[in-house]
């Protein structure tokens, strides 16, 4: 049972701010990116140090709370009411060592400051397809980068140093070398192992690459398709690629050929000469005329127009699965699911191409559950809970549609949704057997409470 606790105790231990629901600030201390799944814990805490995390953790523990972790607030994975949520986002220092190629970031930090940062010394770090999502949320998730993924393998492959606070309030920099078995369950085990309040990360040498999206009218989807489909195998690691069925809205800040229209969106990226990553691109391009062809040579600053994800908060429900063939069948199916017939009102249907170094262990290994998988996918409806039931159905039906051919029950953790591995069955075919097992025996060493549950949760051994 949670003893009582005072919020009075905790605000004179922290510098930042302490808030309970109908305190001033509290919303903007708690809101999601998800507008369908509201944050309301006991407690906000506005962490600014380490200190202020470490004070956050030992009070919810004395407390018998839970502790949620919020940066940007793209994953929830679970209802915090009755939890200290950490709110991270004032941390936000970055720190790059251009002679070595690393950066060093807190808990805060967004991947727009981690890439602007960067690009000040002519390097890049492994960021995702949306600026605004929390560089360590996002690597402790694995990372899947859309220009450097195919050619580098996972972000937290490239994790060199973790600071993190355990549920005793002690701060632990962990390594390979300290201790080998946390910094194998930090780097893909999600938020299961505590508080990360830094990491430090490889950067690398690159300014600019080739790349951008083609929007194709969607009642040309399956030509497109039908070529990508085996195109797509067919790149070199340095080349990435995913497409996504698209039914975009009414509004008046898209373009007008977007506006309102059902299109497929061929994403690509290549990290070498632009003239080769024309000549690899032509096949697609020869398919049809797109509407826009946004494909050029881009500063990695702008690496967010290859995916053009949404810049702010949304009320969307979303599912992902993976796929271990893109075959014939595969595409009738998506057709059926997704195609100009179909009645869809999913806003959209994305495949992602995997493999290359995503498939490699990397030389210090880590807890990341998807090498192997060909193909992610991830559904996305945007809507209100006045949607939820229509929405959901969907969402649901797409998961079945294409059952027949999942490569496995393993997933990539940053893209399950709150209604996906609820519970600990779930979460363990999600790793894996052999990997939750691992990381359930590290979790009874660094948290045997469990105080860090709020998430797809690794239950203690």
């Amino acid at each position: 049972m949670t003893e009582p606790f005072s919020a009075a105790a905790l605000r004179e231990t922290v510098t930042g701010p302490v808030l309970e629901p109908g305190d001033d600030g509290y919303d903007a201390e708690v809101v999601s990116f998800n507008l369908n799944l509201p944050l309301r814990p006991a407690l906000a805490v506005g962490v600014t140090s380490v200190a202020d995390v470490q004070a956050a953790v030992r009070f919810a523990a004395r407390h018998r709370m839970p502790v949620a972790v919020r940066a940007s607030g793209h994953q929830a994975a679970k209802d915090v009411r009755g939890a200290v949520l950490i709110n991270t986002s004032r941390m936000d220092g970055v720190r790059i060592d251009a002679p070595n190629r690393r950066a060093r970031v807190e808990a805060g930090v967004l991947w727009a400051a981690a890439v602007a940062a960067a690009a000040e010394h002519g390097l890049a770090p492994m960021s995702g397809s949306a600026p605004t999502v929390s560089a360590i949320g996002y690597t402790l998730g694995g990372g899947q980068s859309p220009v450097f993924g195919r050619s580098e393998g996972y972000a937290a492959d490239h994790v060199h140093l973790v600071e993190i606070v355990t549920a005793d309030g002690q701060l632990r920099q962990v390594t390979a070398d300290s201790d080998p078995d946390l910094f194998w369950a930090v780097r893909g085990g999600k938020g299961n192992m505590g508080v990360v309040t830094a990491i430090e990360f490889d950067l690398f040498p690159v300014t600019e690459f080739y790349g951008g999206g083609l929007h194709f009218a969607g009642e040309r989807m399956a030509d497109v398709l039908r070529v990508w489909r085996t195109w797509a195998p067919s790149l070199p690691e340095q080349a990435t690629t995913s497409v996504a069925v698209l039914r975009y809205p009414p509004v008046p800040d898209l373009p007008e050929p977007l506006r309102g229209a059902f299109v497929l969106h061929v994403r690509y990226s290549y990290l070498g000469e632009a003239a080769e990553g024309e000549r690899l691109l032509a096949p697609i391009r020869a398919v049809a005329e797109p509407l826009i062809d946004g494909v050029r040579t881009l500063p990695y600053t702008q690496n967010a127009l290859i995916h053009l994800d949404p810049p702010g908060p949304e009320a969307f429900f979303d599912r992902t699965t993976t796929l271990r063939e893109f075959t014939p069948e595969v595409l009738e199916a998506l057709i059926g699911f997704a195609g100009p017939d179909s009645g869809n009102p999913l806003l959209g249907l994305e495949i992602r191409a995997l493999g290359g170094a995503l498939d490699r262990e990397p030389a210090v290994p880590n807890a990341v559950p998807s090498r192997g998988i060909p193909y992610m996918m991830w559904g996305l409806g945007v809507g209100g809970q006045d949607q939820a039931d229509l929405l959901g159905s969907w969402l649901d039906r797409m998961v079945e549609t294409f059952a027949p051919w999942v490569f496995d029950e393993r997933r990539m953790v940053n893209f399950l949704s709150k209604d996906q591995a609820t519970t600990a069955a779930q979460v363990r075919l999600a790793y894996g057997a052999e990997r939750y097992d691992r990381l359930a025996r590290i979790k009874r060493r660094v948290d045997p409470d469990n105080v860090f549950r709020l998430n797809h949760n690794v239950e203690p051994a």
